[in-house]
């Protein structure tokens, strides 16, 4: 609190010396830079005499150091009419001083108004401290906030204005506003036009020591329930991803509120109070906010710089998180953060999303390595859906996802993208995808666009490879129509579709359409070309055996080498079924309706026609489900089972 002097005196014959060496007169000098307006007014002798006779009644009865009841208690609490006469004193006293340093600036009535404004000051600080410390709820940074758009004026003005005892210091607020709302507006109204006085009476040194130490503490306080806690360097490093993870989560929202509602709301306060001087406000928020604000910050620098670790690409989803929290919070962060001496913070924030934008863009680079070196020699034995199809495909539809709904996500990517360009295979990739015309507010994506469809053009190069790893052609086909059929349905079922067009899904259905025609041809070729040429001439019976047997263990070994096959995708396995059974059954329906009769002498006829053509179909319903016939047989012991009479009976005679 301001000191007072105990037992200073002065004499007429006192030098101007003496006078300066007391605490308060050093402001006296600085009393010309001051605002002028109030002080420009004439100011007479007997103003003077009057401002000093009411400054002494009225200021020394709520002297803080006196024995009187007012020592213990508030004057803005007790009465707000005697705390409109405080500052009325105080002021006019101010101006009382002025005139006496014109005009004799050895008088003894100086010395008085001088101890009177001590006094002043002191009085002025207690209450200035009790009202920030009693209304920490009415100060909070919502209510701040809320107030800063009520009005810009001093409440207490108003009433300063006002001469009726029956005042309403919030009239021009509305009544819309609450009782909570009217309360905070009262408090910040009651610091800003003590901060006024004293900083015009050259103390607002003491005015902002109990402002920074109270407010500081609430804005800690504020980050700390927010879970906003100081992380060490090497105690970051060691923590796990997974940790991570959720710290990103809380972060982003906590960050929300932080920016927007704590720091704004401090900032706002900070204004309010001290909008009579601009250096006073900004010297005691920096004070306030600048650690706070560095701390806040902390976590999304140490995850931009955080080593590399397995699956780094998988941490791009909360690094988009990130980027995208602090982009959207920078206008506030610049505006809140505005002061050279809160440069720091914006440095730190600066730097915090460049290399983000960094790592996210390493990220990218990771998973199309990690698709190029996957060496995992584990393949589906019957041809169906590939982990890394999976993952793969899982990656790049979330990817999508941040690239096309999330506009401040789709920025990021497309500001990465845009600014590293593919340079590698670019013929390769522009043969292979033209990129969709987008609608207007997406028509930067193109470059999201063109690095998705290269990231899955990757990927399906890699399939190639790992469908090279079957020693059976038919099943490397099926494993590429079911793997490409993934992509596709990925593709359809998420944003992947709008970003790289229908003119990729129309090329890529012929794609698989052409596999799965391959896939015939080296399966089910052998059954195709058993029978004879409608153009032949017309067999013998001894030919028509023949014909018979050759047909019988073309499909005997087919069927039981495609039943383990898989095709995962309903409506592509029965497409496939139908397009095998219309080459297949017609033909043999021609040729069994033709010679059968010529064999019916035969007493080997059901060991020699197994298959009637009506129960062709029946056995190509069951597969591509993954079933084996005959698990653990030799392609002969399941040729010579199919060949059976008792085969012949349960699987055709029972159609």
């Amino acid at each position: 609190m301001v000191k007072m002097a105990k037992s200073v005196t002065f004499s007429t014959s006192s030098s101007t010396s003496n006078l300066s060496s007391h605490p308060s007169f050093t402001s006296l000098a600085s009393f010309n830079s001051l605002p002028a307006s109030p002080l420009s007014q004439p100011f007479s002798q007997s103003m003077m005499e009057e401002a000093l006779e009411s400054a002494e009644l009225i200021i020394k009865k709520w002297d803080p150091n006196s024995q009187s009841y007012t020592k213990i208690i508030s004057l803005f609490r007790h009465s707000r009419k005697q705390a409109k006469e405080f500052i009325r004193c105080v002021r006019d006293l101010r101006k009382a001083m002025h005139f006496l340093v014109s005009q004799d600036s050895k008088s003894d009535k100086l010395v008085l108004a001088q101890s009177l404004m001590q006094i002043g000051m002191s009085t002025l600080e207690k209450e200035f401290f009790q009202i920030l410390s009693s209304n920490r709820d009415h100060l909070d940074p919502d209510s701040t906030s809320v107030q800063s758009t009520i009005s810009s004026n001093s409440e207490f003005e108003v009433y300063m204005e006002n001469d009726d005892d029956e005042y309403d210091e919030l009239k021009k607020a509305g009544e819309s506003i609450s009782q909570v709302e009217k309360a905070s507006a009262l408090v910040m109204s009651d610091l800003k036009v003590i901060a006024e006085t004293m900083i015009s009476c050259g103390y607002g040194k003491e005015c902002i020591k109990s402002y920074k130490l109270i407010r500081k503490s609430i804005v800690d306080e504020g980050l700390h329930l927010l879970g906003i806690e100081k992380v060490k360097t090497s105690q970051f490093q060691k923590m796990d991803w997974g940790v991570l993870e959720h710290m990103i989560k809380n972060w982003v929202k906590a960050a929300k509120i932080g920016v927007t509602t704590l720091f704004k709301g401090e900032k706002l306060l900070c204004d309010h109070v001290f909008s009579a001087s601009v250096t006073i406000g900004q010297s005691c928020f920096n004070q306030i906010a600048k650690e706070a604000g560095l701390n806040l910050f902390r976590l999304p620098e140490l995850v931009a710089h955080k080593e590399k670790k397995q699956h780094h690409h998988e941490r791009i989803f909360k690094l988009l998180d990130l980027y995208a929290a602090i982009s959207d919070l920078w206008p506030d962060i610049e505006m809140i953060f505005s002061f050279d001496s809160l440069a720091s913070v914006k440095t730190l924030v600066l730097s915090t999303l460049k290399k983000l934008k960094e790592s996210i863009h390493t990220c990218l680079k990771e998973f199309e390595t990690m698709i190029h070196k996957d060496s995992s020699k584990e393949i589906s034995p019957e041809g169906g859906v590939h982990k890394l199809t999976r993952t793969t495909m899982s990656f790049i539809s979330s990817l999508s996802v941040y690239s096309r709904v999330l506009s401040v996500y789709s920025r990021v990517l497309s500001e990465i993208l845009t600014e590293h360009p593919l340079k590698r295979n670019s013929r390769l990739l522009e043969s292979y995808f033209t990129a969709p015309i987008l609608e207007d507010e997406h028509v930067n994506n193109q470059a999201c666009s063109v690095h998705i469809a290269w990231l899955i053009l990757v990927f399906l190069c890699k399939l190639d490879t790992k469908a090279e790893s079957y020693n059976d052609v038919s099943l490397s086909y099926i494993f590429l129509v079911n793997n490409l059929q993934f992509v596709i349905d990925t593709v359809c079922s998420s944003q992947l579709k709008n970003l790289i067009g229908d003119d990729w899904l129309t090329k890529h259905k012929a794609k698989l359409k052409s596999y799965a025609e391959k896939y015939e041809k080296a399966a089910w070729t052998n059954v195709f070309v058993s029978l004879p040429a409608k153009t032949s001439a017309k067999l013998s019976p001894e030919e028509a055996t023949t014909c018979f047997k050759r047909f019988h263990a073309a499909f005997a070994g087919a069927y039981l080498k495609q039943s383990s096959c898989i095709i995962v995708d309903a409506k592509l396995r029965d497409d496939l079924k139908v397009s095998i059974a219309r080459k297949l059954v017609p033909e043999y329906r021609e040729f069994y309706e033709k010679y059968l009769p010529m064999l019916r002498q035969d007493r080997n006829i059901e060991m020699l026609v197994c298959f009637k053509p009506d129960n062709l179909e029946n056995y190509l319903s069951d597969l591509f489900h993954g079933t084996p016939m005959l698990s653990g047989s030799s392609h002969s012991a399941a040729s010579a089972s199919l060949s059976s009479p008792s085969c012949f009976s349960i699987r055709c005679g029972k159609h």
